[in-house]
């Protein structure tokens, strides 16, 4: 799991300790384990949010942790044009390579630690897909995606595209030095990611070496939420442990704290934890496959715009390969909800 790594990690700025006297550490709420399914054209995902209250997540709606999968060649796969409107699509790719297009002329090639913002607003039609030469080759495939959810006033914004390259992250380490901490939005003990949000959030990706033990501060008005990728370790002062595929959900406070075992398994030597807290929105949520909006009737009229063309169209030089037959993607195959 290289994603963005560094030589010498004790060269890097450190988080200081939350003072004890003062921050108040989150307690966990609840561990879920994220089940396994397919998306888009067949590759596989762990639904990370699975069985989880939105009013826990808000205000994030969506997270596939995409892979780790070793393809074969021939094998990888993708998803097909497809419409969004009312959120955003953040694309994190750790291993392999990723093509993003859309109908706003957003594009670009994502691939070891690169991030794609895709805010999808009015709405936008897009395609992600592995290159061709992938295809041929075959090879590592492992990222995650995340659904971020757009206030009322901002779901009918103009939809715009982030490219993020590996080396406009935020790089920190833990008080301990063992912990390499990777800001990609929000701030962190000062130390700002470079991800421009319509919803305030922090977005980190943390690698801990085993028996390293990670405390930062949290803002209070965010929630939080640690997905673990890889390895095994605790949550929390209470030291709940997690490992792979799970998700910690913590409650209110002003820092938080994950530690890495002392032992990890030889295939995941580090514990790799997503990191990722907002402000919620607290708005009505309609969700249903590729829309997100406040009511069912504005997800109907997204569903009729759609029909009518008025979401965008696909660029000449890609309509030839590629026709929109469908407007299902992640959460599209019968797991959207409605609160």
């Amino acid at each position: 799991m290289p994603a963005i790594v560094v030589d010498d990690i004790t060269v890097l700025p450190r988080i200081p300790e939350p003072d004890s006297m003062v921050a108040r550490q989150r307690a966990v709420r609840s561990i879920t384990s994220a089940p396994r399914g397919l998306e888009g054209e067949g590759f596989p995902v762990r639904r990370a949010f699975a069985g989880v209250d939105l009013g826990d997540l808000d205000p994030f709606v969506h997270l596939d942790q995409m892979g780790e999968v070793e393809y074969a060649p021939g094998e990888p796969k993708g998803t097909p044009w497809h419409p969004h409107r009312g959120f955003e699509t953040v694309t994190y790719m750790i291993d392999g390579t990723f093509e993003h297009s859309d109908s706003n002329g957003g594009g670009g090639v994502i691939t070891n630690g690169d991030t794609q913002w895709m805010t999808a607003g009015a709405g936008i039609l897009h395609i992600e897909k592995p290159p061709e030469a992938l295809v041929v080759s075959g090879g590592l495939f492992h990222g995650f995606q995340l659904w971020v959810n757009l206030p009322r006033a901002q779901k009918w914004a103009a939809p715009r595209y982030q490219d993020l390259r590996a080396r406009e992250v935020a790089l920190v380490s833990s008080s301990d030095g063992g912990a390499l901490v990777r800001v990609i939005a929000g701030d962190v003990a000062g130390h700002a990611g470079p991800g421009s949000t319509y919803s305030p959030m922090t977005l980190i990706h943390a690698t801990l070496s085993p028996g390293a033990r990670l405390s930062i501060p949290w803002r209070a008005d965010y929630n939080a939420l640690a997905y673990v990728m890889a390895g095994y370790g605790t949550v929390g002062v209470e030291a709940n442990p997690v490992q792979t595929g799970q998700l910690a959900v913590f409650g209110p406070g002003t820092a938080l704290t994950v530690a890495a075992a002392p032992v990890q398994e030889g295939r995941s030597p580090n514990l790799d934890v997503l990191l990722l807290g907002g402000r919620p929105i607290r708005e009505p949520v309609a969700w249903m496959g590729p829309f997100v909006m406040n009511t069912r009737e504005e997800v109907i009229q997204a569903f009729e715009d759609y029909q009518a063309g008025r979401l965008g169209s696909i660029p000449a030089v890609q309509a030839v390969h590629n026709t929109p037959t469908s407007v299902v993607e992640s959460g599209g195959t019968g797991e959207g909800r409605s609160a």
